[in-house]
């Protein structure tokens, strides 16, 4: 293979992991009329169409998919060989791109990865954050962060901390209210409700395993974004129900009391996802090790 078909067939691993040539063109930054005219150059080199492409979606032809198949294989060899040889040397480089949700990311996920990157001044991270989680299969992500269930069986998760939700208030709420003692108890209180994920987050559960239960509440306070949630219960407007990872700092100071706390709920563990290859590249590895060990002290009460 000559030198310039072996940077093609890299430059179509992107592509081909890309859901669009916008996003193939943000990943090279460069415009998006670049990308399309390289393509079409490999193509016509080739002599077949790869991808039939709409301004919207990519899709690509049967010879298109043995491309990518054989492309990947070649960029996955290279990162390996770039790997063996930065490991000689004890450093970590090249690009790392994550995406995480935005409270997460926030919160935890950017402070750990700033740590991290002054230990390894060579790599690149791309942090991604957005309201809703993403599957980052067949996408140019290295690392998803997930909180909750998982179902990819094409990705590889590692558990990076346990987390489960909790339901707790603020002191002067409880002085007001009373404390509750059990689930039922929960149609007495004005309980605040944050919407996400399409879920339905007025069913608040409890249980862990086949002996799940669900209480549906209700309240006066509604809202999509974590933030404020939190800070209309801290301002003592009601009860509410978030993970650990988001009030453990608040249960700490007092300025948040958990309540129910004998009563178990189910898991909800933050998780990195990866792809599932035989060769995991050396910098994901010790960022993904370096996010489990960071995250846990900050989240545990």
């Amino acid at each position: 293979m000559s030198e310039a078909s072996a940077d093609d067939a890299l430059f179509f691993d992107v592509v081909a992991r890309s859901s669009s040539l916008t996003e193939a063109a943000r990943e090279f930054g460069v415009s998006v009329s670049s990308v399309s005219k390289r393509l079409s150059r490999i193509e016509r080199r080739l002599g077949v169409r790869l991808i039939q492409r709409t301004t919207r979606r990519l899709t690509m032809t049967s010879e298109g998919e043995r491309y990518a198949a054989g492309a990947a294989v070649i960029a996955a060899e290279l990162t390996e060989l770039e790997e063996s040889i930065s490991e000689a040397h004890a450093e970590l480089v090249g690009r790392v791109r994550i995406h995480a949700t935005l409270g997460l990311g926030r919160a935890h996920i950017a402070p750990l990865v700033a740590q991290f990157l002054d230990e390894h001044p060579r790599l690149n991270v791309e942090l991604d954050l957005s309201p809703l989680p993403l599957n980052i299969a067949g996408t140019t992500f290295d690392i998803g962060i997930r909180v909750g269930s998982l179902q990819d069986s094409r990705l590889t998760a590692k558990r990076l901390c346990r987390n489960r939700r909790v339901v707790c208030a603020s002191p002067a709420y409880l002085g007001r209210r009373g404390i509750p003692l059990e689930p039922k108890d929960l149609e007495h209180h004005n309980c605040i409700v944050i919407r996400e994920n399409e879920g339905d987050y007025a069913l608040w559960r409890f249980g862990v395993d086949h002996e799940e239960t669900a209480v549906r509440v209700s309240g006066n306070l509604l809202c999509n974004d974590g933030d404020v949630v939190t800070q209309w219960c801290v301002d003592g407007h009601g009860l509410i129900m978030r993970s650990i990872w988001h009030v453990a700092p608040l249960l700490r100071d007092g300025t948040l009391v958990q309540v129910l706390a004998d009563i178990p709920t189910p898991s909800a563990d933050v998780h990195a996802l990866y792809s599932a290859t035989t060769h995991v590249p050396r910098r994901i590895r010790e960022l993904v090790d370096y996010l489990a060990a960071g995250l846990h002290p900050r989240i545990e009460v």
